[in-house]
């Protein structure tokens, strides 16, 4: 498997992603959904964290996707061209990416400091895997 918009998206999305592979753990996962997190799941929890990361590294937009019951998922559009790094947590489902609306930094890391805390951690892994 792979991510959303792989094909359409730039270089340098499909590196980080292939960088952000050996990044994302369980500590870098939301909390609610810690006990599922797996190798095999690697992208589980990781989608708001993940897109302000590639917002650091490509600009563009966060957008997210109202999700039945827990919020929404948060995915990127960079230069018109939109792809979601974390979408194989999904399995085979494919979300509508059509029907979404921007989300902010200071709403998610104000709202939910540990959120913040996941971000610089896996940005700090991002930063020391980009170096090996």
């Amino acid at each position: 498997m792979s991510f959303y918009g792989r094909s359409a998206a730039p270089e340098k999305a499909r590196k980080m992603y292939e960088e952000l592979k050996n990044c994302w753990c369980a500590e870098t996962c939301a909390a609610r959904m810690r006990g599922d997190w797996s190798k095999e799941n690697a992208t589980l929890g990781q989608c708001s964290i993940t897109s302000f990361l590639v917002q650091d590294e490509l600009g563009g937009e966060v957008l997210g996707v109202p999700l039945r019951d827990v919020g929404v998922h948060c995915f990127n559009r960079v230069d018109g061209v939109v792809f979601d790094l974390t979408s194989e947590q999904f399995g085979g489902r494919t979300l509508d990416y059509t029907d979404c609306f921007p989300q902010t930094r200071e709403r998610h890391f104000t709202e939910d400091p540990d959120k913040l805390r996941r971000y610089e951690l896996l940005k700090k892994l991002y930063e020391e895997n980009k170096t090996r």
